[in-house]
C-alpha cells in the first residue's frame, strides 16, 4: 500500500502547487470549481499511479523482466495500480463525510503505528544462531528474562540486541512521541475582536507547527523520489559517473551507498554518526532547512499567509486587538512566518533526533503519525464540543 499512498500525496502536493502559484486559476469558494479541482486531482493520481507502477517494475525493483517473466511483470503493475485505486477510494469515502479528517493522513498514521507495534509485540521467532528470540522487543524482554539462566546478560541483550527490535529503540519512539506532544501546545494567541458586535472577543492561535505536518511530508517526498530515480538511473546505467553522483546501491540491501542518495539517508546508528562526521552533519542541516523552506513555502500556496489571514479576519468583520485593520497584515508578519519556518526546522530536528536514538520505523513516519493523531484528538474534541452546545 506504501506505493499506492506515494503518487496520491504527490498528486495532491502537485495540484496544491499549481494552484498556490497561480498555474491554475481555482476558487474554492465556487462548488463547481472545487468539484473540478477535485476531480482534476484524482484523475492526475490515477495517472501518476500508473506511471509509478509501470517505472518500478521496468526499473528493476522487483527483479530483471528477463528474470520475473512478462506475465509476472504484468500482473505486478496490476497490483500496483489497484493499491492505488483502493486507497483513493478510500480517500474519497473519508473526503466525503463518512469520517473525519484524510484517509491518506488516516492510512500513513495507520502504517506507521501498525509497525510501531507489530516490532514490540510480534510473536514472531527468529533465529539469531544463539538460539530463538522473538522479534517483538516488549516479548523477546520477558522470554529473555524467563530463558536466560544470567538475568544481568539477559537485560543487556534485551536493551541492546542488534539487528532486532530493542527496549532501548522502543524508549526511545516513546521519547519522540512525548516530544512532539509536548510541541504542539506551543503557540502565541492573538486576541481579536468583532467589529459588528462591541464586547465580543475571540483568540487566534498561531503554532509553532503553523504548517502542521506538511514540510516533513514534502521533505519525505522529495527523498523518496531522489531514492526512486537514483536506484533507477544506478540499476540501468552502473558505469556513469553522473548518475553515481546521484546515488549508488547496494542492490542486495536496497540501500544507497555512495553520493547524494547515501548523504540524505539518516545514519543507522550513533556510532555511524560519529565516525561519518560529514554525512551526519549534511544529513541534519539538510533535513532541518529543507523542512524549513517547505515551511515556509507551504503558507503562501496553501492560503494561511499573513495576507491570507488578514482577508480572512477581514471578511469575517474581525481585527487584532489594538490593532487598526490596515496593519493587520504587518502584525501577523510578526508571527506567521517565523512560527512556520522554525517550527518547519523543529520539526526536522525532531526527526534527526528520532532517526539518531534509532526510534522503531523512520524519524519521518514518526513525527507524521503523531502529528496526524494530535490532529485528530483536536476533531474529536471539537466535534464533541459542537455535540454538548447542539444539546
Amino acid at each position: 500500500m506504501e506505493l499506492g499512498i506515494s503518487p496520491v500525496i504527490t498528486s495532491g502536493l502537485v495540484m496544491q502547487l499549481m494552484a498556490g502559484s497561480r498555474l491554475i486559476e481555482v476558487n474554492q469558494n465556487i462548488k463547481q470549481d472545487r468539484a473540478l479541482f477535485q476531480g482534476a486531482q484524482k484523475l492526475f493520481g490515477i495517472v501518476i499511479t500508473l506511471g509509478e507502477a509501470i517505472m518500478y517494475v521496468f526499473a528493476g525493483m522487483y527483479g530483471p523482466i528477463s528474470t520475473i517473466g512478462a506475465g509476472n511483470a504484468v500482473l505486478i503493475i496490476f497490483q500496483l495500480f489497484m493499491a492505488g485505486l483502493i486507497i483513493i477510494t478510500l480517500d474519497e469515502l473519508m473526503t466525503k463525510g463518512y469520517g473525519l479528517g484524510s484517509g491518506i493522513s488516516l492510512f500513513i498514521a495507520t502504517n506507521s503505528c501498525e509497525n510501531i507495534i507489530w516490532k514490540a509485540f510480534s510473536p514472531t521467532t527468529l533465529n539469531t544462531g544463539s538460539g530463538s528470540e522473538f522479534e517483538g522487543a516488549i516479548v523477546a524482554f520477558f522470554h529473555l528474562l524467563i530463558t536466560k539462566p544470567n538475568k544481568l546478560q539477559a537485560l543487556r541483550e534485551a536493551f541492546g540486541r542488534e539487528n532486532q527490535p530493542n527496549l532501548n529503540q522502543l524508549m526511545a519512539t516513546v521519547l519522540v512521541f512525548c516530544l512532539v506532544v509536548y510541541f504542539q501546545g506551543w503557540r502565541v494567541d492573538l486576541q481579536i475582536k468583532y467589529q459588528k458586535y462591541r464586547g465580543q472577543k475571540a483568540s487566534y492561535p498561531i503554532k509553532l507547527f503553523y504548517t502542521s505536518n506538511m514540510p516533513v511530508i514534502l521533505q519525505s517526498a522529495l527523498v523518496s523520489n531522489l531514492y526512486f530515480l537514483s536506484n533507477m538511473l544506478s540499476t540501468k546505467y552502473p558505469g556513469n559517473l553522473v548518475w553515481r553522483l546521484l546515488g549508488s546501491w547496494d542492490q542486495a540491501t536496497r540501500k544507497p551507498v555512495w553520493g547524494l542518495a547515501w548523504l540524505v539517508t539518516a545514519p543507522q546508528s550513533v556510532w555511524e554518526a560519529l565516525i561519518l562526521p560529514h554525512k551526519t552533519i549534511f544529513y541534519v542541516v539538510f533535513t532541518c532547512l529543507s523542512c524549513a523552506y517547505f515551511s515556509t513555502l507551504w503558507i503562501e500556496i496553501s492560503g494561511s499567509s499573513p495576507k491570507d489571514v488578514a482577508r480572512q479576519l477581514r471578511d469575517q468583520s474581525m481585527v487584532i486587538q489594538g490593532h487598526r485593520e490596515g496593519s493587520t497584515v504587518s502584525h501577523l508578519q510578526r508571527y506567521i512566518p517565523v512560527a512556520a519556518g522554525f517550527g518547519g526546522a523543529c520539526i526536522g530536528f525532531l526527526t534527526v533526533i528520532a532517526d539518531f536514538l534509532g526510534a522503531i520505523g523512520s524519524g519521518t513516519g514518526i513525527l507524521l503519525a503523531v502529528t496526524i493523531i494530535y490532529q485528530y484528538f483536536e476533531m474529536f474534541t471539537k466535534e464533541g464540543a459542537q455535540n454538548m452546545m447542539a444539546d
